[in-house]
């Protein structure tokens, strides 16, 4: 049966932020219990309890290997993991930075599309990654295949090239790797992550209608947030994230769209809907959502 545990709910940056003073990173820095800590987004899959297939690998890895026993290495030989690989979902920094955590010649697969995979290759630090101890596999949107006993399915969802990799003005939306969402089954119910995504369109729709579980993207929860706390010059849609609510929105899309669960990920330190005494959050629940937290586990 499939296990899933939410090793980091927040977008780049965490919750609360190393630099922000903003209402939210001041209530989580002070220990207010409605604002809990969140480090940037991964998750954990298993099918048997045992072996561990880490989505993206985030730079907070290290602490969420720690706050997470079920990745702690056995006893009985002196240096071993449960984590048999990482899939990336894209090449940002929130997604690939933590691989550098894993560089103590420990045998584990990066799986990837081709273009993540270009930007690991073309940056000379992931060489500590010993190519003797860590494999690397390209996957193929729509192309399933098995991984420590879990199937695993990637497609492609509009996004955007990496912001560092950007050049001059907008190169437009992706459609083609850049950005992938994953569904895992084992045995059982169907379970989606989309940390990622610009826009629903049909195909999205139809590959979710019916899942079990969805966790997706919901980075902002207003498309222009950014922009009118002065937290930065884009979008959420610029930077390759649907907003959560509003015209064309996450929330609006999944209006009709049948999925048993829906739990949204990938938050920013900016986005209101982080506090759980907040009218966002309540917005949200009353929509069906769920905000996820560290340490959450799901069985589809």
């Amino acid at each position: 049966m499939l296990r899933v545990i939410v090793l980091g709910a927040a977008a780049g940056g965490g919750f609360p932020q190393w630099n922000s003073a903003g209402a939210g990173c001041l209530r989580a820095r002070a220990g207010d219990p409605a604002a809990p800590p969140r480090t940037q987004a991964s998750i954990a899959v298993s099918a048997d309890g045992e072996r561990w297939l880490l989505v993206n690998a985030s730079p907070d890895l290290r602490q969420q290997i720690a706050a997470t026993p079920a990745l702690h290495p056995r006893p009985g030989t002196l240096r071993n993991s449960p984590i048999g690989a990482v899939l990336l979902t894209g090449a940002e920094v929130d997604a690939i930075a933590g691989l550098l955590h894993l560089r103590e010649r420990q045998p584990f697969e990066i799986l990837a599309a081709p273009q993540s995979l270009a930007v690991l290759d073309a940056n000379p630090i992931f060489r500590a990654l010993n190519p003797d101890f860590v494999s690397r596999r390209a996957i193929r949107p729509g192309q399933a295949f098995e991984a420590l006993g879990i199937t695993v399915t990637p497609y492609a969802v509009p996004g955007k090239v990496p912001l560092f990799a950007e050049q001059g003005a907008d190169p437009g939306l992706a459609e083609d790797g850049e950005a992938l969402g994953v569904a895992f089954s084992a045995g059982g119910g169907a379970l989606h992550y989309i940390p990622g995504c610009a826009a629903m369109t049909d195909a999205l729709r139809a590959r979710l209608a019916g899942a079990d579980c969805v966790l997706f993207d919901g980075t902002l929860f207003r498309d222009e947030e950014m922009i009118a706390l002065g937290a930065g010059p884009k979008t959420g849609r610029r930077m390759g994230h649907m907003p959560m609510t509003g015209p064309g929105s996450t929330v609006e899309a999944f209006a009709t769209i049948p999925v048993r669960r829906r739990v949204f990920v990938h938050i920013n330190n900016t986005n209101p809907a982080l506090l759980a005494d907040s009218p966002e959050r309540a917005i949200l629940r009353d929509a069906g959502w769920e905000v996820a937290q560290d340490g959450m586990e799901i069985t589809p």
